[in-house]
């Protein structure tokens, strides 16, 4: 059986996955899905430093201080720049990488420069308004497809702001990551950030998977998304 590793997105926790984790396990696979430094429960680290390669360092720490191995690293959304870092520092350790509505980052990309133009120039505006320069505050939760009032409740308290320098900061990549096969999965019913994204991965001849429901699969469609994760780790 493989390990899941499970990266969240911007303003979320390791607590986002919690809907999805039992079928993982049930399948009989061990699953971590840590907090990035200065999220959520992690938000006591906060502070203008925190950025991309701290990330990318959190999830190596993970991987080597548990010694996993034959991992499925898992990223949502900003997550796909730290699980491409990842890969690139500790190729050895993973079984596959799945692109979960998420960016696809090559040597030199940051973040903010992967969304589309009107996206980023939001962005821009409220980290230099209400982000004091250098957060990013929480999105609207209804921008990224999560209507039912019930999961606006839970996710909303638990949301924080997310550090701007993960977002310029640029991925560093030395081409080692390149041999771990990797997939995308497109969450198809909202205004589909990542569909740009989505086409880099096919044209490089990754396998590509679309669930039909907002942004915040793990949230809205805990389900179906475990299904396909499932499956695209035995493909």
């Amino acid at each position: 059986m493989s390990t899941f590793v499970l990266v969240h997105g911007a303003w979320h926790g390791g607590w986002v996955w919690q809907r999805v984790v039992p079928a993982l396990r049930a399948a009989g696979h061990e699953v971590y899905t840590p907090t990035l430094t200065g999220l959520s429960d992690r938000a006591h680290l906060l502070n203008p430093q925190v950025g991309l390669s701290t990330h990318v360092q959190d999830i190596v720490a993970l991987l080597e201080t548990h010694d996993a191995r034959d991992v499925v690293l898992v990223g949502h959304s900003y997550a796909g720049q730290v699980i491409t870092g990842v890969a690139d520092r500790v190729p050895e350790r993973l079984a596959k990488r799945i692109h979960l509505d998420a960016f696809v980052g090559d040597d030199g990309d940051a973040a903010i420069d992967l969304l589309p133009t009107t996206v980023a120039g939001h962005y821009r505006e409220s980290v230099a308004g209400p982000g004091y320069g250098w957060l990013i505050p929480v999105r609207s939760l209804e921008k990224l497809g999560v209507t039912d009032e019930a999961d606006v409740d839970w996710l909303t308290p638990r949301l924080t702001p997310h550090p701007w320098l993960t977002y310029t900061e640029p991925l560093r990549l030395t081409g080692k990551g390149e041999h771990v096969p990797a997939a995308f999965i497109e969450c198809v019913d909202w205004m589909r950030v990542f569909t740009p994204q989505a086409e880099k991965a096919a044209a490089r001849g990754w396998p590509t998977h679309e669930v039909a429901t907002g942004h915040e699969a793990m949230v809205t469609a805990p389900d179906e998304l475990a299904a396909v994760l499932l499956d695209v780790a035995a493909a």
